[in-house]
């Protein structure tokens, strides 16, 4: 009896040393896949508080709540198990589907960069006036949920890419740990920024003259903080989308251009001691560059079908 209790003990110990194991291999594979994807997640940080931004202070939280909840759907509902399926019958299409969705960050970003030369048209000011607070509001969450699809499955995809030697069963442990953790940071960061000017306002009433002056910093920084928040979201969709393109054609054989960006990036980290993050930051200025370079053309496809079509109805 006692050599029967000592048996089942140890299989119980073999199967605990297992499952840690297994944690631990999971832990890992998400944490080096995240990794990878921090571009990303800076892009869908900066650009997610746009959306909450214009509504009165009870609803800014909320619509951050339905926009986290819509993207914690896209991860697990579509993107996981299509990642995994992708994974399992044709790793093959990872790289294709990752070109484009890097292409689509570098049309955005390309077209925030164009509105900003040129003339805004009214009649997007005039469609968003005719709404009503509940259809703004509905229509913002659901833009935002549509840009956090891209970004969401290029997370998942770059995670993807990093774990595709492991197991089924880890890749898909990694890719759901990445994606909750992940958005579980993002939509934290972006409810802390969409509230902050509240929160100064709170402090500026405070009695002691040291949380007055914090709250007023706060309410005066908040604009520029904004403002710079979006300039980084745009910049990080280029650098992404470029780079993501860049090891794309090396991928596929195609190395004229990863070669004259990663020359850029080898002349940057000449730099004595710092040549690391020198190197890093040309490799970023030569993808956004191929960014540019490709969202641009898509930018002006697009416009010029736009034009071609209504000119074909008359």
């Amino acid at each position: 009896m006692a050599s029967g209790l000592a048996a089942l003990l140890d299989d119980v110990a073999g199967i605990a040393k297992i499952a840690a194991a297994s944690v631990d291999d999971v832990a890992g594979a998400a944490g080096k896949a995240g990794s990878k994807a921090v571009g990303v997640v800076v892009d869908d940080a900066a650009v997610t508080p746009g959306y909450a931004m214009g509504f009165t202070p009870d609803r800014e939280l909320p619509i951050v709540w339905k926009i986290a909840m819509g993207s914690l759907r896209n991860k697990f509902l579509f993107l996981l198990p299509g990642a995994l399926a992708l994974s399992a019958f044709a790793p093959w299409l990872v790289t294709p589907l990752l070109m484009l969705g890097g292409s689509y960050l570098t049309f955005e970003a390309s077209e925030k960069i164009l509105e900003v030369f040129l003339p805004h048209e009214a009649g997007d000011d005039e469609d968003d006036l005719a709404l009503s607070s509940t259809e703004l509001e509905a229509e913002k969450v659901a833009g935002a949920i549509r840009t956090d699809l891209i970004l969401s499955a290029e997370i998942m995809f770059i995670a993807l890419a990093d774990v595709a030697a492991r197991p089924l069963a880890i890749q898909a442990a990694a890719l759901a740990l990445v994606g909750l953790l992940l958005t579980i940071g993002v939509y934290g960061v972006v409810g802390l920024l969409v509230k902050m000017d509240d929160i100064g306002l709170h402090l500026a009433q405070r009695r002691t003259r040291a949380a007055r002056a914090l709250g007023r910093g706060l309410v005066r920084a908040m604009p520029p903080v904004l403002a710079g928040l979006s300039t980084i979201g745009t910049a990080a969709m280029l650098w992404v989308g470029g780079g993501i393109l860049v090891h794309g054609l090396e991928h596929f054989g195609w190395n004229a251009i990863p070669h004259l960006v990663e020359g850029l990036s080898h002349w940057a980290g000449q730099v004595p001691g710092v040549g690391e993050i020198t190197g890093w930051i040309g490799f970023a200025a030569g993808s956004a560059l191929v960014g540019l370079a490709v969202g641009a053309v898509i930018v002006g496809v697009l416009h010029l079908v736009h034009k071609i079509g209504p000119a074909k109805a008359h």
